[in-house]
């Protein structure tokens, strides 16, 4: 099965390296291209694909608002959108995830990491980085940062005491296996309980229930153990 990829960066010589890297592996094709945000969506619209590798930083539409667009249309569900940064630079990965991002890729990465980021992101994985994305997320949250969210600390009343556990432990960054062997449960056991977090919380995937936790005040910045 062949996971079809869109480019959408304002910089002709970087999709150019990238439609050459893609095209390389032979489950991997690169269907379309984009300069702005705007041409994205329309481009997805006419041609969904698997995985979208979003600049987050172009003139006009942004990758945010694009990425925000995306998720919110029902027919491109299945779309995975994958923030390409630069992490010291980029303040607004955060919103990024809050707009639906399936996670983030620096632009240093290097080949191997792209290909893999891609396939990560095909298989329906929330997070390519899980550790690095929380990093991230203390940083934007500590200091200045936006206090606990009352809606999200309302959502967490829903849950039951192991579905709180399960959802600290996403938050620390750790994969379905290793939260198994934590709590002590079967993989099958978390992915059940996953299921019942990304439903209970109305949130489309790992990332974003990496953000609930923070914004709920489960997490605090700095504490995440």
């Amino acid at each position: 099965m062949t996971t079809t990829v869109l480019l959408v960066d304002d910089q002709a010589l970087l999709r150019s390296a990238f439609r050459v890297l893609v095209d390389s592996e032979p489950d991997m094709a690169v269907v379309g291209e984009a300069a702005d945000g705007d041409a994205a969506v329309r481009a997805l619209r006419e041609r969904p694909c698997d995985v979208v590798l979003m600049d987050i930083r172009m003139p006009g539409t942004d990758g945010i608002a694009a990425t925000r667009a995306i998720t919110a249309d029902p027919a491109l569900t299945g779309v995975r959108v994958v923030i390409l940064t630069t992490f010291e630079q980029d303040d607004y990965v955060v919103e990024a995830l809050r707009a639906g991002a399936c996670g983030f890729l620096g632009k240093s990465a290097g080949p191997d990491e792209l290909l893999t980021a891609i396939r990560v992101a095909a298989a329906g994985e929330a997070l390519l980085s899980p550790a690095a994305t929380r990093g991230l997320i203390e940083r934007f949250l500590a200091g200045d940062g936006p206090g606990p969210s009352p809606e999200a600390a309302a959502g967490l009343a829903s849950l039951t005491a192991r579905e709180r556990e399960v959802l600290l432990e996403v938050a620390r960054g750790r994969s379905n296996d290793e939260i198994a062997l934590r709590l002590h449960v079967s993989p099958l056991t978390v992915k059940t309980h996953m299921n019942r977090l990304l439903a209970k919380l109305a949130a489309r995937d790992r990332a974003q229930l990496v953000m609930t936790a923070y914004e709920s005040g489960l997490v605090r910045p700095g504490r995440a153990g």
